[in-house]
């Protein structure tokens, strides 16, 4: 009987909205204190182990920590393309009155943390990390807000979802864009090609998954090797997939129901546990105060929280959108501190931003902390709000 309620109680909490985040945080704790102890270099050894297949016309051959930033990460992506998907379907995307909050406050959420890392950064060899801080993550943004329960309004939840989601696409142009190496055409011909076959899928009424998938892979190795990064043809993929505006279950979505738990309780600890194991070092804990540290710091925490709640404020006092129903502007102010939880995607601009390790671990270092002071913050700031309107 007890191991019956164990077993039940284990299972609700995998269903639960912050399960994944809790996991997460638990990698990262551990990754550090891997990385700070004598299994530091066995654990790296690992890791740089290289596998795969290669030959004279494919190079399939890449490290085990090189398989899970572009292989594993790429499903990563493939699930963020398909919640960015059915929210402009069916979701607060699908209209223009719905989206305008979220997509504003976003846009407004991540140009203010870029500004005051490249001010701070200018003229800098680090200059080039600017798009670092104006990443959130959605696992533990929505961790922290779903642990506050009923002591904020539902409506703010909804908010952070699709903000995020609207940060993420945002995330993914800017990687596409400005952190892709020297392209390649023939590859991205060949990718295009495919693409253009999935698309082509999708309008004659093709269901089954698995022909989207299948040549979803070649896209995904001739976009890794066409110079852009890898992670993109996930979302490229994605945007493919048929889904419907009513109740039925889409492929869309049935795939998304598939990859949830895969993605947030195996992809997403794998990346913080290989990429978060931070050696820290006395120059390391200095460089929290170089233009490079507080650049991310301040952008994670200032900038998020002053971007998001001014985008807000001018968007709703033009009337171009509402608050979340029962959110106060005070509500903003902590969502915006929520926004500021870089994590997942900030690490991963990171290592595309920089060459010299001693940067990229500065970096990882630096979006811990700002991650860790935004999202203590909005949690102690929106838990108050809630004692104080028990207490009136």
């Amino acid at each position: 009987m007890a191991k019956l309620i164990n077993l039940t109680v284990f299972k609700r909490f995998l269903s639960s909205n912050y399960a994944g985040g809790i996991l997460l945080f638990s990698c990262v704790i551990v990754s550090l204190i891997i990385a700070n102890s004598p299994l530091s270099e066995a654990f790296n050894q690992f890791f740089q182990q290289v596998i795969g297949y290669e030959s004279e016309s494919i190079q399939l051959k890449y490290s085990l920590k090189q398989w899970i930033d572009d292989g594993l990460m790429a499903i990563f992506f493939l699930l963020v393309g398909l919640e960015i998907k059915r929210e402009l379907v069916e979701g607060e995307l699908s209209s223009p009155k719905k989206a305008a909050l979220p997509i504003l406050a976003a846009i407004g959420g991540a140009l203010v943390p870029a500004g005051i890392y490249a001010a701070l950064n200018f003229s800098e060899p680090t200059h080039h990390g600017w798009g670092i801080p104006m990443a959130t993550d959605i696992a533990f943004a929505l961790a922290i807000i779903t642990l506050l329960g009923k002591r904020v309004p539902a409506s703010l939840k909804i908010f952070l979802a699709a903000l995020a989601i609207v940060d993420d696409l945002l995330a993914i142009l800017v990687i596409a864009i400005f952190y892709s190496s020297e392209l390649h055409l023939t590859y991205l011909m060949y990718a295009g090609a495919i693409l253009l076959m999935l698309v082509a899928f999708n309008r004659f009424g093709v269901k089954n998954i698995w022909a989207y998938l299948i040549p979803g892979l070649f896209i995904w190795y001739f976009v890794h090797h066409s110079g852009i990064h890898a992670t993109i043809a996930g979302v490229l993929v994605a945007m493919t997939l048929p889904t419907t505006p009513d109740a039925t279950e889409s492929p869309l979505e049935k795939l998304e129901h598939a990859l949830v738990n895969p993605v947030n309780f195996i992809i997403i600890p794998l990346f913080a546990l290989v990429n978060t194991n931070i050696t820290l070092h006395q120059e390391m804990i200095g460089g929290l105060t170089s233009p490079l540290g507080l650049g991310i710091i301040l952008g994670l925490f200032l900038g998020k929280t002053i971007g998001i709640f001014t985008t807000s404020y001018i968007c709703v006092k033009s009337k171009l959108a509402n608050l979340p129903e029962e959110a106060s502007w005070k509500h903003m102010i902590g969502v915006g501190m929520l926004g500021g939880i870089g994590f997942t995607m900030s690490i991963f601009i990171s290592m595309l931003s920089f060459k010299d390790p001693l940067f990229i671990e500065e970096a990882k270092f630096a979006v811990l902390i700002g991650s860790l002071i935004s999202g203590l913050c909005g949690y102690l700031f929106l838990s108050s709000l809630a004692k104080k309107k028990i207490k009136s």
